[in-house]
């Protein structure tokens, strides 16, 4: 499990409400219901369930921390595809602090860093191991690294198959 130090962020209420409404490619809202679980939801940070309504939205993550950093991300800015509740949703649960979220067994995932500037410093690449257990302290263990670089301001984890966003981490 986590040391606690290092905790995921889910996307903030303020903001998922106006994703809501335009997401960060201009879009509006396109709701859908899936007949199946295992969309990664990034307002609650967990996978959906079957009949939940969801929906698809650009999100340009650096782009907003840059803005209430006061720093321009330049070319490192990026908008991609992230799952939300269509409506509004109560957020992380308690649990959500006992673990990482999305931190499947033999998944791919980068955590790539980023400076107090908004530019890349780095990231890397870990296969989680089998073993949720081992799955969560490799997760941990690489956002301990991560921020041991006192110039790493936050991490964005991703999944590799697609590229996804999944949830930032800021310096404690």
């Amino acid at each position: 499990m986590t040391s606690g130090t290092h905790q995921p962020i889910a996307i903030a209420p303020r903001i998922l409400d106006g994703l809501r409404t335009r997401d960060d490619a201009g879009a509006a809202l396109c709701p859908c219901a899936l007949d199946t679980e295992g969309a990664p939801l990034r307002c609650c940070l967990r996978r959906s369930r079957a009949g939940e309504r969801i929906s698809l939205v650009s999100y340009a993550p650096l782009r907003r921390w840059a803005a209430e950093a006061g720093v321009d991300p330049g070319a490192y800015d990026e908008v991609g595809p992230v799952f939300i509740h269509t409506d509004r949703c109560p957020g992380p649960g308690p649990d959500a602090a006992l673990g990482h979220p999305f931190a499947e067994t033999g998944a791919l995932r980068v955590f790539r860093r980023y400076s107090g500037e908004g530019r890349i410093t780095g990231g890397t690449l870990v296969r989680l191991p089998d073993d949720p257990g081992h799955a969560q302290a490799a997760v941990d263990r690489a956002l301990h690294t991560a921020f041991d670089d006192s110039e790493v301001a936050l991490v964005h984890v991703r999944a590799v198959e697609y590229g996804c966003f999944l949830y930032e981490v800021r310096r404690p």
